[in-house]
């Protein structure tokens, strides 16, 4: 694998545009003296900017009346059919049922449908065929797997430090098992934010919990990190900065981080906020595992407990986490660094198996290991002015955002970090935020766009809601049932608009050409998990059985590029694409080659694009010529079926439909002349038939049919 250069300028692309909107205010206050840094803070008028829709409370309005009330399904298509009857406009027709279930497997689970379900589900006309479909992939063990990658584009998930010395995360894999799991159990969303925000400081039940909860902490510690710094307090501040940039943009969908160096340009964020959130996260220790500068000390991991005791008043957080802390504790291991490389380097460890699997116990000398947070020294932070660590300005008490608070915030206890207050006021039903962004989020992975075009910024430079009230409905509701995420999809995927087709109407589109109304199902690309996943599970070679650890976990701690070299992370792996290695500057080429989320960004939508790469990987790369011919092997290894049903299995494998009667006249046609003028003696690794049939196979993974939902 190779850094594909189109990555990092869209990496560049993308630091560029979140700067850039505070660039002249950056100018502007920079000739300013903090007196006057001060006083701009004081000049928001928070009341004024708690009348912006986003910082109002979601209110769950009744859906409206339709001109046409025999159309809508659910409450949720009384919200579209509404505002398309105010333009006139009418939604298409229905989807045909294959696409249909095309569409929901790979929404659900990010993999087609088997020709059998295929079937079963065409010739099942009962009421509730799709309801049964939609419940069956609810609980999958891939419905966690296909989820819980959103997830980890938004929280820049991968398994090394990226920037100018890429040191591996051994141990990060356990953070992207814990969102999986997450996902699968349906963990209410409220949870699940608060694990990753003070997983450490929550009462544990039992030793499996009390990890489950440190491991979630991985979310603030997995972020690029940039060991080249030299001075410890510009390290520090940069890493805050980084705590604040995901917690705020994946919660909150703000970008508070714009406010470090000025007020915020466009949003109601002071300097004095941002430092208050500052002094939680500077009052927090992280552990990633990888050194620094020669003269610092290298990060440690924390040690997760193993055994089954807990203590019976259910406090287990408060009964493991003493003021020693629970730091790494390595046995010695040979290092695999050539001479030279990185001195003061850990020792590499073996890959541990899921903690959850794990038998061994604290006396039997095996200490797991995972990334995450602990509360550090309790202090607040003072303003650095201009952002810069030498300017020191006033000290701000620990706090949130005086937009988002009304009334009493709460109290942070001066021993703590305040991490715990903050995750419960983040999490609170009287945040505005929270519910609204996971929504949008949702709604976005199922339609291609959210109805907040702009899923990580709610500010004022932001989009508006296309349907405000349908959000405000869908976020009420998200809330009322406990945060289940799995109750969310289902109701959309349920709602009629979900299952409209995507066929084009020369009015609707002079209306609306951009489909903000939903008047269909927009096409959609596959992104390049779900490619790949599709092309081996087409072949038949697709594993699903879930790894133990992950490959840079075997590889070891090491300066990638230097003692570990790239190729060790090249892995021939029929694994799910979930689990494949994401080290910073090394994503796998398939991945990248289709708009894979930048790991060192927060990514809440994928770019798409088409280039001539894309079609021409599909045509000539290795990766799909082996499968090609892996699924002919297997199509020709059926015994009692003819060339027809052949070729009807291949289209259903692949494009989850039969052959019209053109394309499987084609398919006969191609396959018996091909087979007739490739001799025995020619041909690369097949030959005759099997030569032509894997070409077949291979045409069908090349069209773009196969890449595109409709």
């Amino acid at each position: 694998m190779k850094p594909p250069g189109n990555r990092i300028a869209t990496a560049l692309g993308h630091q560029l545009k979140h700067f850039a909107g505070g660039l002249a205010a950056l100018c502007t206050i920079s000739l300013l003296g903090p007196t006057a840094l001060k006083a701009l803070g004081s000049e928001i008028d928070f009341a004024k900017a708690r009348e912006s829709w986003a910082f109002k409370p979601p209110k769950a309005m009744p859906a409206p009346v339709v001109t046409d009330p025999k159309w809508p399904r659910s409450e949720i298509d009384r919200f579209v059919l509404a505002a398309l009857e105010t333009k006139s406009l009418k939604p298409v027709g229905d989807a045909d049922r294959h696409a249909l279930l095309r569409r929901v497997y790979f929404d659900l689970s990010g993999m087609p449908p088997k020709p059998d379900e295929v079937l079963a589900f065409v010739n099942d006309r009962s009421l509730k065929a799709f309801e049964h479909v939609v419940d069956r992939l609810l609980v999958s063990p891939q419905f966690g797997e296909r989820w819980a990658r959103h997830w980890l584009d938004v929280a820049r998930y991968a398994e090394s430090t990226g920037k100018e010395r890429n040191f591996t995360y051994p141990n990060a894999w356990r953070y992207r098992d814990y969102v999986i799991d997450a996902f699968n159990e349906d963990k209410p969303y409220d949870e699940f934010i608060r694990e990753q925000i003070a997983g450490d400081l929550l009462p544990a039940r039992n030793v499996a919990e009390r990890n489950e909860h440190l491991i979630a902490t991985g979310f603030l510690a997995i972020g690029p990190k940039g060991l080249n710094e030299r001075k410890r307090e510009q390290f520090v501040m940069d890493l805050v900065d980084e705590q604040i940039d995901v917690t705020s943009r994946a919660v909150l969908g703000l970008t508070v981080s714009c406010a470090r160096c000025h007020d915020h340009k466009f949003d109601p964020i002071p300097t004095r906020d941002y430092y208050a959130i500052a002094g939680i996260f500077r009052s927090t220790e992280t552990f990633y595992g990888t050194q620094g500068q020669q003269n610092r000390q290298p990060s440690t991991l924390l040690a997760l407990l193993t055994g089954s005791t807990a203590p019976t008043d259910g406090n287990f957080a408060a009964a493991v986490l003493s003021p020693t802390r629970a730091l790494n504790k390595l046995s010695p291991q040979p290092n695999q660094q050539k001479p030279g490389a990185a001195k003061k380097q850990q020792p590499r460890q073996a890959a541990p198996a899921r903690l959850a699997e794990s038998s061994g116990s604290a006396s039997d000398g095996v200490t797991e290991h995972a990334m995450g947070v602990l509360d550090g020294r309790a202090g607040d932070c003072p303003i650095f002015i201009r952002g810069e660590i030498d300017h020191r300005g006033e000290i701000v008490p620990r706090g949130f955002l005086t937009v988002l608070t009304t009334g009493q915030p709460p109290k942070i206890d001066p021993s703590r970090s305040g991490r715990l207050e903050l995750a419960n006021w983040l999490m609170s039903r009287d945040n505005p935020l929270p519910a609204r962004v996971m929504a949008n989020r949702v709604w976005q992975h199922l339609f291609g766009q959210g109805l907040v075009r702009t899923p990580d910024n709610f500010g004022a430079m932001g989009e508006k809601p296309s349907h405000p009230e349908l959000l405000d409905y869908l976020a009420s509701r998200f809330m009322d049932d406990h945060w289940s995420v799995k109750a969310l999809i289902r109701s959309i995927v349920l709602s009629r608009v979900y299952q409209l087709s995507g066929a084009d109407d020369k009015r609707n589109y002079a209306a609306d050409p951009d489909n903000v109304l939903l008047w269909r199902v927009r096409p959609r690309r596959l992104d390049a998990e779900s490619i790949r996943d599709a092309v081996l599970a087409a072949s038949g070679q697709l594993d699903l059985t879930p790894p133990h650890g992950s490959v840079v976990a075997r590889v070891g701690d090491g300066y990638v590029g230097k003692g570990i070299k790239p190729r060790a992370f090249n892995v021939d792996t029929n694994k799910r694409s979930v689990y494949l290695p994401i080290v910073r500057e090394l994503v796998p080429d398939l991945l990248g080659l289709f708009d894979f989320a930048e790991p060192s960004l927060v990514v809440a939508s994928r770019d798409v694009t088409t280039v001539p790469s894309q079609a021409l990987f599909m045509m000539n790369s290795p990766f799909v010529s082996i499968q090609s011919e892996q699924m002919a092997k297997h199509l020709l290894e059926l015994k009692d079926i003819d060339s027809a049903h052949r070729i009807s299995l291949a289209y259903l494998r692949t494009l989850s439909r039969p052959p019209n009667d053109a394309e499987q006249a084609r398919a006969e046609h191609y396959l018996q002349q091909r087979a007739k003028s490739w001799p025995v003696t020619e041909g690369p690794t097949l030959v005759g038939t099997e030569a032509a049939w894997a070409t077949f196979c291979q045409a069908l993974f090349a069209c773009a049919e196969f890449r595109y939902l409709r």
